[in-house]
């Protein structure tokens, strides 16, 4: 998956990347998972267990999409994982869907 380049600029999405990431978003949950974790500068999973009704195993394979696809970035503190959004990830997949 794409990464933020060194510059700081948007980075560079291919075909299958904006497949995946469609693919990512199209499962509702997982929606609601990204745009709650987006809301904020870092999301604690703990919190995210709180404002989710759903088991840890459901949320990790959430997570673990979300992640894989580019658009958040988890972090570990001893046994706590933090929740990170990529806006630039997002952004460089909203241009494409424009170019469109």
């Amino acid at each position: 998956m794409a990464s933020r380049t060194k510059s700081g600029k948007r980075p560079v999405l291919s075909t299958r990347d904006l497949r995946v990431i469609s693919r990512v978003i199209s499962d509702p949950r997982r929606f609601q998972i990204l745009r709650h974790i987006a809301a904020q500068s870092c999301t604690a999973c703990s919190d995210l267990r709180a404002a989710f009704p759903i088991s840890a195993a459901t949320l990790s394979h959430h997570l673990k999409e979300l992640e894989s696809s580019g658009l958040i970035e988890t972090t570990r503190r001893g046994k706590f994982v933090d929740a990170v959004f990529r806006r630039a990830t997002w952004e460089a997949y909203l241009a494409e869907l424009q170019r469109i």
